[in-house]
């Protein structure tokens, strides 16, 4: 790790995919993402991983990858926050995913996510009956080749997204097979019913099957059971990430606006600012401007 050990990056994933925001109050204008970015980025944040969501009235339960609803939300966000690194999503199913591709080639995030394996994303109500049709969520090689070449041209550093355990060693085939030779980022998402368990006792296995020079962070879904998985990555020298696209749930229990001091990486002090993260972190210019 190049940010010095006892200091932990913090990204605050501000929306997710499709929560509807009149049943949950999930920013998804360009000054809704703005407001909640500065309320997390003046509680220590420096990562904001962003989802777009149509703006027409009614529609915003729905996902966009409109370029002009990116720029827009990432200026919104730059302007609320100076130095704020964006993360940007690019999840997609299907064999049509130029939109993503498209939005990373034009804004030029600093970082963006590259899911790196495809699952079956699947989730089982109490009734025992499909929480929704079964569906793939595909990342073929090709397209995860696809995402790397625009993200090479766009001088973004691809996070790699993974969901099960086998998608992390794909992360170093990519690496051994040429398809990438960049700083490498692993994000492990845990907790999705039909992917990896939000189990703290997981983490020593992912970190001994990641490559040894790589940072990394998880995304833990769920309820209560997520807080132990956030203090055991803590522990053991990994970045965080929480927001309401991974949970509406404080410590406490209680739904409500996320509250960062509950993810005060207590072991290892204190939370890495963004020039840190920009000059000794992940191996972004300090002075690298995005597309305006």
């Amino acid at each position: 790790m190049n940010i010095m050990s006892d200091k932990a990056v913090i990204t605050c994933a501000l929306n997710g995919v499709l929560t509807d925001p009149k049943q949950h109050h999930v920013p998804v204008t360009p000054e809704e993402m703005a407001r909640e970015a500065k309320a997390a980025f003046d509680a220590g944040a420096s990562v904001m991983h962003i989802h777009l969501r149509q703006q027409a009235p009614n529609k915003g339960h729905l996902p966009s990858w409109e370029v002009s609803v990116s720029r827009e939300i990432q200026q919104a966000i730059r302007e609320a926050c100076p130095g704020v690194i964006i993360n940007h999503t690019t999840g997609t199913s299907g064999p049509n995913y130029s939109g993503a591709l498209d939005c990373v080639r034009e804004t030029r995030p600093e970082m963006a996510a590259c899911n790196a394996g495809s699952l079956n994303y699947l989730k089982v109500k109490a009734d025992n009956t499909w929480a929704w049709p079964p569906m793939m969520f595909d990342n073929a090689v090709e397209k995860v080749q696809d995402y790397l070449d625009v993200m090479k041209q766009a001088n973004t550093i691809p996070e790699f997204e993974c969901f099960d355990v086998g998608i992390v060693r794909c992360v170093g085939m990519y690496r051994q097979t040429g398809m990438y030779s960049g700083p490498l980022e692993y994000n492990f998402v845990m907790g999705v019913p039909s992917g990896m368990p939000a189990d703290p006792e997981l983490l020593p296995i992912l970190l001994k099957l990641k490559l040894p020079e790589a940072h990394w962070q998880v995304t833990a879904i769920g309820r209560a059971e997520i807080w132990p998985l956030h203090q055991r990555c803590a522990d053991l020298g990994g970045h965080l990430r929480t927001g309401l696209e991974d949970t509406f749930y404080l410590a406490d229990g209680r739904i409500g606006a996320f509250e960062f001091g509950h993810l005060s990486p207590c072991g290892r002090g204190r939370i890495a600012s963004t020039d840190a993260i920009r000059v000794r972190g992940f191996g972004l210019s300090i002075d690298r401007n995005p597309s305006p």
